[in-house]
Formats: C-alpha cells, structure tokens, sequence
C-alpha cells in the first residue's frame, strides 16, 4: 500500500469518527431522558471513543512504520 493510499485512508476513517462525534451529539440533544442516563451515556460513548482512537493510532503507527521500512532499504543504497 502506498503511502498516498495510506493518507487517503486514514482521511476516510477521520471523516467517519467526526460524523459519528457529530451524529452522536445531535441524538443527545435531541434525546428525551433524565440526566442520570445522558452522563452514563455519555461515559459509556467516551470509552467507546477512547477505544477506537487507540484503534486508530495502531493503524497509523502501522502505515508510519510500514512506509518507513518501505523506503529503509532507497535511503541506505543512495549513501
């Protein structure tokens, strides 16, 4: 995969997070329940969030790492 697809995809998986983030805070606004459940439900779509950022970052750590061992073996021949 190159490196222009990996940005690409990691591009496609940030729009998908940010209109969950935005689609999750229009239900909560809109959303008939006490207050008590709004906070666990914030907590509980916090911890779901804070999972998959640290899916995210794994991947991205992945296709920095994948790219760099890709370009590894150019950068030692042209010395």
């Amino acid at each position: 995969m190159s490196v222009e697809a990996n940005g690409n995809h990691v591009g496609r998986v940030a729009a998908l997070i940010g209109g969950a983030v935005v689609g999750a805070g229009i239900g909560l606004l809109f959303a008939p329940q006490t207050g008590t459940e709004t906070r666990r439900d914030i907590a509980r779509y916090a911890k779901k969030a804070q999972v998959q950022a640290t899916r995210w970052r794994r991947a991205v750590e992945s296709s920095v790492k994948e790219a760099m061992d890709l370009t590894k073996p150019a950068a030692i021949a042209s010395v």
